[in-house]
């Protein structure tokens, strides 16, 4: 059924993107931008007709096709993405928006009204780390906020997220977060001064993948092939890109291609498809790489070590060995891969969430 319900919502999209575009579509162009079959394509549109969705513009008429529209081009919801995964007694939830000043607004309120809440936000994708539990927090007009995560808690494979909410936040809540990819399904109850929601998601696992020393001197970049990874491992069912960090090194190494700089990306999967992962990224890694000297680390979780980041630091300002990488990686459980990339790989990890623009620049 989920996957009924997805594809519903993806070939709506599409329609209602082609009518913003140009007014009307067809059957041919569905089927040609969906990719399907035009049988397939035409069935969609008899269905969403039918519920409504869409209208009919055209009748067909020698060799011109029956022209349809979207009943309306208003994205019935601002929410993208919301997704979660855990690490210890946090969880992580990940919630990319249409708008990224709705983004900010949230990030703002969620941390106001619980201090415990840290909130990141990066364009219109909102990172939230909440210890698990249950908490009193009034909502309502400023000063209060208008919106506050009251709970969170993990049932079995589901991790439930309360939310409590006035004015639009309950709007969204109501009628636009249930439609977010990864959410399984929202509850609401309206009280008079407030609307109480329960978000259920997937409990998923968050890796950190670092990559380092795959160019040289006249020919590839590290950081595209990192992009080109995320987005690789991305096509695979059960995945949910969450980003890219650069971070440089130390400048003194002998034998650098160019500036010294490494990549991290992040993602939540389904733990099943953990094992899937690492292997498909190995394997991508290896054929893309324009060095032998490739190296590759894998991390389960977004709660980074004290000594992993310690270890990052360190890259940035000294000569760091092979197998000192090695010796780390060992003890601290990180998988890795490859000859001396693994070096910058690690380092990757430990820096990913430092503030980028400490990071992004070398130690002087």
């Amino acid at each position: 059924m989920q996957g009924v319900i997805k594809r519903r919502r993806s070939y709506l999209q599409l329609m209602r993107k082609l009518t913003l575009r140009k007014g009307w579509f067809t059957v041919d162009d569905i089927s040609r931008s969906a990719g399907i079959p035009r049988s397939t394509a035409r069935d969609w549109i008899t269905r969403l007709s039918e519920e409504g969705c869409l209208t009919l513009l055209e009748h067909p008429h020698g060799r011109a096709p029956s022209r349809f529209a979207a009943v309306s081009v208003l994205p019935r919801t601002a929410c993208r993405r919301i997704f979660t995964a855990v690490d210890g007694e946090m969880v992580e939830v990940v919630h990319e928006c249409l708008s990224g000043a709705c983004a900010a607004f949230c990030a703002k309120h969620h941390s106001h009204a619980h201090p415990a809440v840290r909130t990141i936000l990066e364009g219109t994708i909102l990172r939230e780390l909440i210890p698990i539990g249950k908490h009193d927090i009034r909502v309502g007009l400023w000063p209060d906020p208008a919106v506050a995560v009251t709970g969170i808690w993990q049932e079995g494979d589901e991790i439930v997220q309360q939310i409590r909410s006035v004015g639009g936040p309950s709007y969204s809540l109501t009628e636009m977060m249930g439609r977010a990819e990864g959410v399984i399904r929202v509850e609401t109850i309206r009280h008079p001064d407030s609307t109480e929601g329960y978000i259920r998601t997937h409990v998923l696992t968050h890796l950190i993948i670092g990559i380092d020393n795959t160019d040289q001197v006249d020919e590839g970049a590290t950081f595209a092939l990192a992009i080109a990874l995320l987005e690789y491992l991305s096509e695979i069912s059960g995945t949910f890109p969450i980003g890219h960090h650069i971070a440089m090194l130390w400048q003194d190494l002998p034998g650098k291609t160019a500036g010294n700089s490494c990549s991290a990306i992040e993602l939540a999967v389904i733990p099943e498809k953990v094992e899937l992962i690492r292997k498909a990224a190995i394997r991508f890694v290896g054929d893309e790489s324009e060095s032998d000297e490739w190296g590759i680390a894998l991390y389960s979780g977004f709660l980074i070590p004290e000594h992993l980041r310690v270890f990052g630091h360190e890259a940035r300002c000294r000569l760091v060995t092979e197998d000192e990488a090695r010796s780390y990686a060992r003890d601290w459980g990180v998988y890795i891969a490859g000859g001396e990339g693994i070096i910058g790989s690690l380092a990757a990890i430990g820096l990913a969430h430092e503030p980028e623009d400490l990071v992004i620049v070398p130690v002087i």
